[in-house]
């Protein structure tokens, strides 16, 4: 008995090429469509970019049930989660999940990479939120390490409770939609300093490099937005009252890079984004409300 080992036996015939490659390119635009679709609905007027692209400026967005992740491998960290929250009234939510590894991260970034640390497993897109806003699924994967950054326990536990309390109890309730924007600000690298590469390798939780403070920016979407940007160092107290960390959504970028909703139309961008605080937020009467937990 002979093979036949000719290249018209062992090679696809030109039809049966032709097809397959007509569907590996069908999928291909579903997937970016179904993908598009999805970031559009967690990012109101386009996803975080950064200003001037760079090596050292990479990178991915992860999608998760309820939000959007901006990783960084350089950080090995996220450099800012984004999320939509509509006002769904009283909601049940289940009970809090166990922290999970996200195999995106690339680096070993465990459950226990904290541990000793002095520093908590601090969320960005918050557990609370994403079990009203999005359910089981959601709450589940804010849990994800990779939704995670070192935060100081007073920072953590008090100051950034406190704010994260006051999106869902206040601001949610009253404007019935918001879109958040929320992640680190890590110092600055400067390429020439060997103190800034010292930092950079030491200043780290395991791989993961420590935030020297963090930012939330939230927006009221529409023709006429309204939006609030605090930024909240590590060094806190817990007890100070929130308007103290008040900033434009301008300092915010200057300071992180990136660009935040970058398709509003530039008329509105220039004038809107470097108010601190467009349009009323009564933070004088939630400014120093307490903690949840102490």
């Amino acid at each position: 008995m002979s093979l036949d080992l000719s290249l018209s036996r062992i090679l696809p015939r030109p039809r049966t090429l032709l097809l397959s490659l007509v569907l590996a390119v069908a999928g291909v635009v579903l997937w970016h469509s179904t993908e598009q679709q999805y970031r559009e609905r967690l990012s109101w007027m386009g996803v975080t970019e950064w200003q001037q692209p760079s090596a050292q400026t990479f990178t991915r967005v992860l999608r998760n049930d309820g939000y959007l992740v901006g990783w960084s491998d350089f950080r090995v960290g996220a450099l800012w989660a984004s999320y939509t929250l509509q006002d769904r009234g009283d909601v049940n939510i289940g009970p809090r999940p166990d922290f999970d590894a996200d195999w995106r991260t690339l680096w070993p970034v465990s459950t226990s990479s904290y541990s000793g640390s002095g520093y908590d497993r601090g969320h960005l897109a918050p557990n609370y939120a994403m079990a009203v806003n999005g359910g089981e699924a959601a709450q589940q994967d804010s849990f994800l390490m990779s939704n995670m950054l070192p935060q100081r326990p007073k920072l953590n536990r008090q100051l950034w409770q406190r704010l994260e309390a006051v999106v869902m109890d206040h601001f949610l309730p009253r404007f019935g939609r918001l879109q958040v924007i929320t992640g680190p600000i890590y110092a600055p690298m400067e390429w020439a300093s060997v103190e800034s590469w010292t930092r950079l390798a030491l200043d780290r939780v395991g791989f993961i490099e420590i935030p020297q403070s963090f930012y939330k920016i939230v927006v009221v979407p529409g023709e006429t937005p309204r939006a609030v940007a605090f930024i909240m160092p590590q060094d806190v107290q817990g007890d100070e009252p929130l308007s103290d960390y008040l900033v434009s959504i301008d300092e915010v970028e200057r300071r992180t890079g990136l660009n935040f909703m970058p398709s509003l139309p530039p008329a509105v961008e220039s004038a809107w984004e470097a108010t601190a605080g467009v349009g009323d937020w009564n933070l004088s009467k939630v400014s120093q409300l307490p903690a949840r937990f102490n």
